[in-house]
C-alpha cells in the first residue's frame, strides 16, 4: 500500500465485501528476520496488505523508483479502528497482557464513537502462533463476531498469527501493530512527535532499551548496503 489513504480505502472495501485480510508493517528488523527464516517469508507472502513502517524502507522505495509513504503501525491504530466503528465492524484485541488490553479497550472505546470491542485475549508464554492455542483464540474471536483483530505481538509471531488467521477466520482482518496497544495503555512510551518528525525514533528506542535494541539496530544497519544495491537494480531493471 503506497499511503494511508489508499490503505484505509481498501480496508473499508474489504469490510463491506466480507473479505478478511492480513496487514503487515514492514521495517528493517523484519527484513533481517526474513533473510533468516523460510517460515517468516511464507508468513509475509500470505499478507494481503503491507505498508512501510520505517524511514529506511521509505528511502529504499524511493531509490527503487517505487516510492511509498511512511505508514507506522502505531499511527494506523486509531484510523483503522475509526473505519471499523463507522462500518459497524466488531473488533478483537490479541496479544500483550490482559491488563494492557483492558486499559487500551476502555480508552479507545472512549475516544472512538461507535467502537465495539467484543473479544480480547493474551497468549501464554511460549505461544506458538500457528499452534492449537492460536487456533482456539481465532475460533473464539470469530465466534464473538469480530471482523477486525488488532494483533499486539512481536515479529515474527504477529505476522505468522495473521497469516494463520487468514485460513481459520477468513472474514477477519488482522493488523500486526506490535506495541500499538501498549502505547495506548501507557505500558510503553512512544518517542515524542518532534523526535519522529526528525526520523530519530530509532535513537529514542535504542536509548530506552539499549540491551535489546542496539544489537537489533546493528543488524539492521548491516543489511542496508545490500538492500540499497537491490533497490538500485530494481530501478534500472
Amino acid at each position: 500500500m503506497p499511503d494511508t489513504e489508499t490503505l484505509l480505502a481498501e480496508v473499508r472495501r474489504r469490510f463491506r465485501s466480507g473479505d478478511g485480510f492480513a496487514l503487515a508493517t514492514i521495517n528493517l528488523d523484519h527484513l533481517v528476520k526474513l533473510r533468516g527464516s523460510a517460515h517468516y517469508r511464507a508468513a509475509y507472502a500470505a499478507q494481503d496488505l503491507i505498508v512501510a513502517d520505517g524511514n529506511p524502507v521509505v528511502w529504499l522505495s524511493q531509490i527503487s523508483g517505487h516510492a511509498v509513504d511512511l505508514v507506522p503501525g502505531s499511527d494506523l491504530l486509531h484510523p483503522i479502528l475509526t473505519v471499523a466503528a463507522e462500518e459497524r465492524m466488531p473488533v478483537a484485541f490479541f496479544g500483550s497482557m490482559p491488563a494492557v488490553l483492558d486499559v487500551a479497550a476502555t480508552r479507545l472505546a472512549g475516544e472512538i464513537p461507535g467502537l465495539s470491542i467484543v473479544w480480547t485475549g493474551s497468549p501464554p508464554m511460549g505461544f506458538d502462533p500457528t499452534g492449537p492455542e492460536a487456533r482456539q483464540a481465532l475460533e473464539a474471536m470469530e465466534a464473538a463476531g469480530a471482523r477486525l483483530c488488532i494483533v499486539s505481538l512481536s515479529a515474527p509471531r504477529q505476522e505468522m498469527f495473521g497469516a494463520f488467521g487468514r485460513s481459520i477466520a477468513p472474514r477477519v482482518g488482522f493488523c500486526g501493530f506490535g506495541a500499538g496497544l501498549d502505547f495506548v495503555a501507557g505500558r510503553q512510551t512512544r518517542a515524542p512527535r518532534w523526535v519522529r518528525v526528525l526520523a530519530m525514533e530509532w535513537l529514542w528506542r535504542a536509548l530506552s532499551a539499549p540491551t535489546r535494541m542496539i544489537p537489533r539496530y546493528l543488524a539492521c544497519v548491516a543489511i542496508l548496503p545490500s538492500q540499497t544495491v537491490q533497490a538500485i537494480r530494481q530501478r534500472w531493471g
